[in-house]
């Protein structure tokens, strides 16, 4: 399976689209900042909308073509699924949360 997926950051100013093998691990590799880059110096790391594919050749063409669009019309597919832009990798990988608020870095500036 792959996924297709879009992270903010906590006030929504950024959006970050990526494609992965493994969600729940490039999702905590986003939280606590493992990779520099775009992701991390912005901390977007709130997972507001995915996908998920049975081939890499789609997920990466998906990923491809909403990268490619503009900010309104991404807004507007977060919205479709969304609409609260509530963090669902908070619903979707609980216990990954509760590990992470067990590590001695501070969790508080990741939310």
């Amino acid at each position: 399976m792959m996924y297709v997926y879009m992270i903010t950051s906590k006030n929504g100013n950024v959006l970050y689209t990526g494609v992965t093998r493994d969600l729940k691990r490039r999702l905590y590799e986003h939280i606590i900042g493992k990779y520099d880059g775009f992701t991390k110096r912005y901390k977007a790391h709130k997972l507001v909308y995915y996908e998920s594919f049975e081939t890499p050749n789609r997920a990466i063409a998906r990923e491809k073509e909403i990268k490619g669009w503009k900010r309104v019309k991404k807004d507007l597919l977060v919205s479709t699924k969304n609409p609260k832009w509530e963090d669902i990798g908070i619903k979707l990988f609980p216990e990954l949360f509760e590990l992470l608020k067990k590590r001695t870095i501070n969790f508080k500036k990741h939310l």
